[in-house]
Parts: C-alpha cells; structure tokens; sequence
C-alpha cells in the first residue's frame, strides 16, 4: 500500500513538472515572438526609409536630365 503511495506521488510529480515545462516553452515563445515581431518592425522602417531615400534620387537625376 505504501508502495503504491510512493509511485502515485511519483506520477503525479511528473506529470507537473510535465505541465510546468510546457508553460514555460509557452512563454518563453511568446516572448520570441513579440521581440522577433518589434525587431521587424524597426527593420522595416529602417528598410522604408532607404527606399524612399533612393527613389528621391533617382527621382531628382531623371529630372535633371
């Protein structure tokens, strides 16, 4: 009878920990993809602005011409 106590609390601490390690891959993903969604959006921008850059140029030397 002890015995089968002992496993019980075994199992069930496995089980837990089990679910414990699944929350935290949960956040520890959701925190990725926040960064990952923030950092595209800088980079974006970033990206945004170079294009207009460029196109202001060849915009100007089409003019000139």
């Amino acid at each position: 009878m002890l015995a089968k106590k002992k496993q019980n609390n075994i199992q069930n601490t496995i089980k837990n920990n089990k679910g414990q390690g699944v929350m935290e891959y949960m956040i520890i993903t959701s925190l990725v993809g926040v960064l990952c969604i923030t950092a595209m959006k800088d980079f974006g921008q970033t990206i945004q602005t170079r294009i207009d850059k460029a196109k202001s140029k060849i915009v100007r030397s089409i003019d000139i011409k």
